[in-house]
């Protein structure tokens, strides 16, 4: 009896259907995956050799071409199909699954556009110390590596997945995120969810915040101080200022803040035209229009008020939206589930605000990835942390391995 007992043990081995139970909410890996797991976690060194190769790329939003193609020919070696580069320019590559439907991974290419400058006064790549890339251009590209260390582990691991797996490094982010608007267009009617890595995922976002920028003008006589104040560009936006301040709103996490206020270069000289910055956000976006309405209607009082011309001209829209029983979707409890095996117990968020706004505000499942990726992003001495890029490949490999 004990001898069949030991047979049945190896042969439930050798056919990898030993179980590793994990914390949480019962997710549960095979061999394979156990295996995968190890491989990820021998990958540091690696690693931060493809973090030093892309993130010393100069990629400020807009001009992410050399960026795109490297990390398309990163996919090419790691054994992805159909890679490609798109017009955007998004870098794609996809692992066939069992099924048509799609699990869309999401990483960032481009950069601000002080890191560009930093890189170029630096005028040297990144380099490793201790557990750390250090470099401009780090901080960001460290989700793309995790991305890509994921996908490799599952290309290797030959476990085909449920769906088939689509890895973006998405252009424009910065700039409108219109490289998800353009990947959103593409498989929106395939696919089950989006996963926009931005850590590892010790914070969980799966709903999203509406945020509207706007820039208000003013334009009227300018002069020599001599020939009187008023009417002055500058009594306008102080109004105008002072009374969008006074808007009331409590509810919804809604915010409004005025950051750039831009007007004359001069003491003896009125200027003829100035502008300040309007930055709305709220998770309710019939209250995001309302906004708007009153806003413009300060504006319509203040103009005739102080004789000047004053406009609303739109400038970046990032949409928002909450989807019904997202909390309790397959993807978000099994991302639950992942973060807890790894040894977070996640915060969550329905305010999320990155490149998953633009599929949950087309009625599509999606969740960001939050956590730590490193430090001083936007300074010249960013970084990005080598263990945190293993955790958040760890976490984006299950999410692809795992049924859910």
């Amino acid at each position: 009896m004990k001898l069949k007992s030991f047979l049945l043990f190896l042969c439930l081995f050798h056919w990898q259907i030993i179980i590793i139970h994990c914390l949480g909410q019962g997710i549960s890996l095979s061999q394979q995956q156990a295996n995968s797991i190890k491989s990820i976690e021998e990958q540091s060194e690696k690693a931060a050799g493809m973090l030093i190769s892309i993130g010393g790329i100069i990629s400020p939003s807009g001009n992410e071409w050399e960026r795109a193609n490297k990390v398309a020919e990163m996919m090419k070696e790691i054994g992805l199909s159909e890679v490609k580069v798109d017009e955007m320019p998004n870098a794609i590559g996809i692992i066939p699954g069992k099924s048509d439907s799609v699990l869309v991974f999401i990483s960032t290419l481009d950069d601000l556009e002080t890191v560009a400058l930093h890189q170029k006064a630096i005028g040297k790549s990144p380099y490793v110390e201790g557990d750390r890339v250090i470099g401009p251009g780090t901080n960001t590209s460290s989700i793309t590596v995790a991305m890509l260390l994921a996908a490799e582990a599952m290309v290797q691991s030959g476990i085909v997945p449920k769906y088939t797996l689509v890895f973006a490094a998405v252009a424009q982010e910065e700039t409108g995120l219109m490289g998800m608007h353009a990947v959103f267009e593409t498989y929106k009617d395939q696919a089950v969810g989006f996963v926009d890595i931005l850590g590892d995922g010790r914070r969980i976002s799966y709903g999203a915040m509406g945020i509207h920028w706007y820039k208000v003008h003013a334009k009227g006589p300018g002069g020599h101080s001599l020939g009187g104040g008023l009417p002055n560009v500058n009594q306008a936006m102080a109004k105008a200022i002072d009374r969008i301040f006074q808007l009331d709103y409590r509810e919804d996490r809604t915010v409004i803040n005025i950051a750039m206020i831009e007007s004359g270069k001069v003491f003896n000289h009125k200027p003829e035209s100035a502008w300040f910055s309007l930055d709305m956000r709220s998770l309710n976006n019939q209250t995001l229009a309302e906004m708007e309405q009153k806003v413009l209607g300060i504006l319509q009082e203040v103009g005739p008020e102080t004789n000047i011309e004053l406009s609303l001209e739109p400038f970046q829209t990032t949409p928002g939206g909450q989807l019904e029983g997202a909390l309790e979707s397959p993807l978000v409890k099994s991302s639950i589930a992942i973060s807890q095996y790894l040894g977070f117990e996640p915060t969550l968020s329905n305010a999320g605000s990155s490149n998953m706004n633009i599929a949950i505000a087309g009625g599509v499942s999606a969740i960001g990835l939050g956590g730590d990726r490193g430090g001083q992003r936007g300074y010249p001495d960013e970084w990005a942390s080598i263990p945190n890029m293993i955790l958040a490949a760890k976490h984006v490999f299950l999410l692809a391995s795992v049924d859910w």
